[in-house]
C-alpha cells in the first residue's frame, strides 16, 4: 500500500517544481514598508491563486474526469483565458460536521494581472463548483509573484 502511494505524491512533488521551473525563477523581495514585491529584470507582478477542488460528492460518487473538464471549459476558462495549471493528488480534511473526508483533489494554479473583476470571477468559479457537485466548500489561496515568461 505505502508504495502505491509513494509514486504518486512522487509524481505531484515532482509536477510542482517543473511547473514552477516552467515559470522562470521566482524572485520575490519584499520592499520594507511598501507592501509589494520588487521583481527581478524581466519579471513582472501577477496575483496567484491556488483553488482546491475535493472530486467526492456527498452521495459518494466521484466527480468523472469529463465532469471535470467541462467544468473547466464552461466555468474557469472563459474567465481566466490565459492560462491555468491543474495538479492532481490526494487530500483530506475535516467537514463543518467534523467527519474526516479523504478524496482525490485537484489543485487549479492562476496566474493573472490583476483587475476590478478579478475577485467576483474567482467567486463565481468557486460557487459554480460548489453548486455544480455539492461541495461544501472550495478552499482559496491568494498571493502575489514574480513571474516571467
Amino acid at each position: 500500500m505505502r508504495q502505491r502511494l509513494t509514486l504518486p505524491v512522487a509524481a505531484l512533488a515532482l509536477t510542482s517544481l517543473l511547473a514552477a521551473a516552467l515559470l522562470g525563477e521566482r524572485a520575490i523581495l519584499p520592499r520594507p514598508g511598501a507592501g509589494e514585491l520588487a521583481c527581478r529584470p524581466g519579471a513582472s507582478q501577477f496575483a496567484r491563486l491556488e483553488l482546491l477542488f475535493g472530486m467526492g460528492r456527498r452521495n459518494g460518487v466521484a466527480v468523472s474526469e469529463e465532469e471535470w473538464r467541462a467544468f473547466l471549459d464552461a466555468e474557469v476558462t472563459p474567465r481566466f483565458p490565459d492560462g491555468l495549471t491543474v495538479l492532481t493528488g490526494y487530500g483530506q480534511w475535516r467537514t463543518g460536521a467534523g467527519v474526516l473526508t479523504k478524496e482525490t483533489s485537484r489543485m487549479l494554479l492562476i496566474w493573472y494581472r490583476p483587475a476590478a473583476d478579478s475577485d467576483p470571477k474567482i467567486e463565481a468559479i468557486r460557487s459554480a463548483y460548489k453548486a455544480r457537485f455539492g461541495q461544501e466548500s472550495v478552499l482559496r489561496v491568494d498571493g502575489a509573484a514574480c513571474v516571467s515568461f
